[in-house]
């Protein structure tokens, strides 16, 4: 059991915050060694902490009785569980007796409490620690001695001591003060019970590819009951954060991860808990490890990526650059082996950078760190370049630019850069999560490397499919218009989506770093219009004069850009005054607590499709009315930049991009994911049992 003073939560704090908590614990340590009985007492206190005897008036004689201390905690402040999580330290009761037989302290199962980026285990208000005792053979009174140490936290930790005592007669029967002996009960049934008891059994633990354990309960009652709470009794083993939880039928899987470097046992135990009732399995043994995946569900998974992949090629900044390059080859009037060379260039592109990417992903899990899917335009140094690239393109569209243009090779403007073009499609259409491709993404984030390689590699093949697919096929092309005059007329139109792309981009920067993000991308892209238009005019000096003063000022105003982006900003925040709450997590289990429905918008303000959901259909007045009639929480939980809390929270639902879209019900220990691309009668379909919503709200209230 960990001592109460080891809490890392004190070690966090500030220093003059430490060196004053060193100083309590000292003095505290000092008043506990010279104490004697003289100053014990039946009460306890300190700061933000109450104890007192939960115990009857009167013992029965030969009769074991539950007795406790009962913990009163100041509002928001809380105490801990056996296995304390993350941080803090379970209390610690050393108590004796002479005149009676004392037993363990039974702990009622916990809840699990979000502090910063740490989990901890433990109370979010009053408990009572039990014990039993049994009066010795004759004995006409019973008496104990208690010294106590507890630390109670809000964020920042207090430890505390006290010695109590407790002596009362021995008589026929025991009698109580009614409302301790509810309170004792409250408690009692929140204690765990023999696993022989549950309903559910433990099938199986094993090892999971990545390290974590997998935890399989089933349900012998044979039905679909809610998947209930587990809690490690290890924390050296298994880190506290709530485990993945996949349903099966009358089976669940939990996916814990494992303390790094803790070594695994032959077994360990764990707390199964419904909300009402909890039951103890001390001894789990570890068996095989889980297999990476079945072949059938990878091949699913693969499956939707290739989908995923296909429908990328739909994004607003990928096709009016396929469609220039193909429609390029037509009225060049390539052959069928060149076209052919070019659709197996630009394919092996997109898989070579899909695989770098994944590979990147992998190697970051791999030392531990939380990312997900599109992190490269979390990045203000990718968005500019980004900004700058599709600004040119766009450009060179409008017939700004000349065709020959090295840049524009990369934007496969030409018949070069089909290899380029393809690591431009990727980076560009990756970052959104389109139908089918969440599930698979978040698998990869869980599935040993070579399956998660495997989901990569198939979003890959589906994004190059169509492409690949026109250039090797002739009939297919002899479906397209001829060459002609209206493909330059085509050229021009489609630079309007690449126009559009880089607005969307410059307000991405502006989410990323505030107002100065649109003021630095603006400026940049009016000094790339300049130097345009000096390389063109200024002749002054001779015809060279001219093109190399557009260089230069070119390559300063993108040295100076860039150098911008490291001096510190501040993004504006986006739910002021809004009915949208940031996300966090403590504010989340409250309103979870107290039986109210919570919707969670996963989001970011470079993802495409969270953007037309969110105007579409979750701010729709109609959706919006349906909330509040509903008393819904709306939390947003903004992406943009990389927060790692919110990388844990997707994590914990089996996902690592955006868009999600979680819904928690009254009542409801797991949440309903909506799929990626919504529709109004999608949210109003969880409201189709909205007077159940309202009622069970009403029966709460006291």
């Amino acid at each position: 059991m960990k001592s109460a003073l080891s809490g890392p939560s004190i070690g966090r704090a500030s220093p003059v915050r430490f060196l004053r908590s060193i100083a309590i614990i000292l003095v505290s340590v000092a008043l506990s060694a010279i104490a004697s009985p003289a100053f014990a007492q039946d009460t306890a206190s300190g700061d933000h902490v109450r104890v007192r005897w939960l115990a009857p008036d009167t013992f029965a004689a030969g009769e074991t009785t539950t007795i406790g201390f009962y913990f009163e905690v100041d509002p928001e402040w809380h105490v801990y569980w056996r296995n304390a999580g993350d941080s803090g330290a379970a209390p610690r009761f050393d108590t004796r007796s002479e005149r009676a037989t004392l037993g363990p302290i039974q702990w009622p199962f916990p809840v699990r409490l979000p502090i910063e980026h740490l989990t901890n285990l433990g109370y979010a208000g009053d408990v009572a620690y039990l014990f039993e005792v049994t009066p010795v053979a004759d004995a006409g009174r019973v008496d104990l001695r208690a010294d106590l140490e507890w630390l109670v936290c809000k964020i920042d930790c207090i430890p505390g001591f006290g010695s109590m005592t407790l002596d009362r007669p021995v008589a026929e029967y025991a009698q109580w003060d009614e409302r301790d002996l509810a309170l004792r009960d409250q408690f009692l049934d929140r204690v765990p019970a023999n696993a022989a008891l549950s309903p559910w059994r433990a099938e199986r633990l094993a090892e999971l590819p990545a390290g974590g354990l997998q935890l399989t309960l089933r349900d012998t009652r044979g039905g679909e009951a809610p998947p209930p709470a587990v809690f490690p009794l290890d924390g050296g083993l298994l880190t506290a954060r709530a485990p993945q939880v996949e349903a099966d039928g009358n089976r669940v899987h939990y996916r814990f991860a494992r303390v790094p470097g803790a070594p695994l046992p032959e077994a360990t135990g764990f707390v199964v808990a419904d909300g009402k009732r909890a039951w103890q399995f001390n001894r789990v043994p570890l068996g095989a490890a889980v297999p990476a995946a079945p072949p059938q569900a990878l091949w699913l998974l693969v499956l939707a990526a290739f989908a995923g992949g296909v429908v990328l090629n739909l994004m607003p900044c990928v096709f009016p650059v396929l469609s220039i390059k193909l429609f390029g080859l037509v009225n060049a009037g390539a052959g069928a082996p060149h076209r052919l060379r070019e659709g197996l260039l630009y394919s092996a592109g997109v898989m070579v950078t899909f695989a770098a990417l994944g590979a990147l992903l992998l190697a970051l899990r791999a030392g531990g760190a939380a990312i997900g899917w599109g992190f490269q335009l979390q990045s203000p140094t990718v968005v500019l370049g980004l900004i700058l690239l599709f600004w040119l393109m766009a450009l060179s569209f409008s017939g700004v630019l000349e065709f020959g243009h090295r840049l524009m090779d990369l934007a496969g403007s030409t018949r070069g850069g089909s290899f380029a073009t393809g690591v431009l499609a990727v980076f560009v259409a990756a970052p959104c999560t389109g139908p089918f491709m969440g599930a698979a993404l978040g698998a990869a984030s869980v599935l040993p490397a070579v399956s998660a390689m495997a989901i990569f590699l198939g979003l890959g093949a589906g994004l190059a499919a169509p492409f690949l697919l026109l250039c090797a096929s002739p009939a297919l092309l002899r479906c397209l218009p001829g060459p002609g005059p209206w493909m330059d007329t085509l050229r021009q139109f489609l630079a309007f989506p690449l126009y559009l792309t880089v607005i969307w981009l410059l307000w991405v920067l502006g989410r990323l770093l505030g107002d100065s993000g649109w003021l630095i991308g603006s400026l940049l892209l009016v000094a790339v219009v300049f130097a345009l238009w000096l390389g063109r005019r200024f002749t002054l000096f001779g015809p060279g004069t001219g093109r190399f003063a557009g260089y230069a000022i070119f390559a300063v105003a993108t040295i100076i850009a860039f150098a911008a982006l490291r001096a510190p900003q501040h993004a504006t925040p986006e739910l002021a005054g809004s009915e949208w709450q940031p996300y966090d997590r403590a504010a989340i289990e409250e309103a979870r607590a107290d039986n109210r429905p919570v919707f969670i918008d996963y989001t970011a303000a470079w993802c495409i499709t969270c953007q037309v959901n969110k105007k579409l259909v979750l701010e729709s007045e109609s959706v919006m009315e349906l909330f509040r009639t509903n008393g819904v929480m709306l939390v947003r939980a903004d992406w943009t930049n990389h927060d790692p809390e919110i990388t844990a929270a997707l994590g914990e639902l089996g996902r690592n991009s955006v868009p999600v879209y979680a819904w928690y019900t009254p009542g409801a220990s797991e949440p309903e994911l909506l799929p990626q691309i919504l529709q109004e009668r999608m949210i109003t379909a969880l409201f189709n049992n909205g007077e159940s919503l309202t009622q069970t709200k009403e029966d709460d209230t006291p």
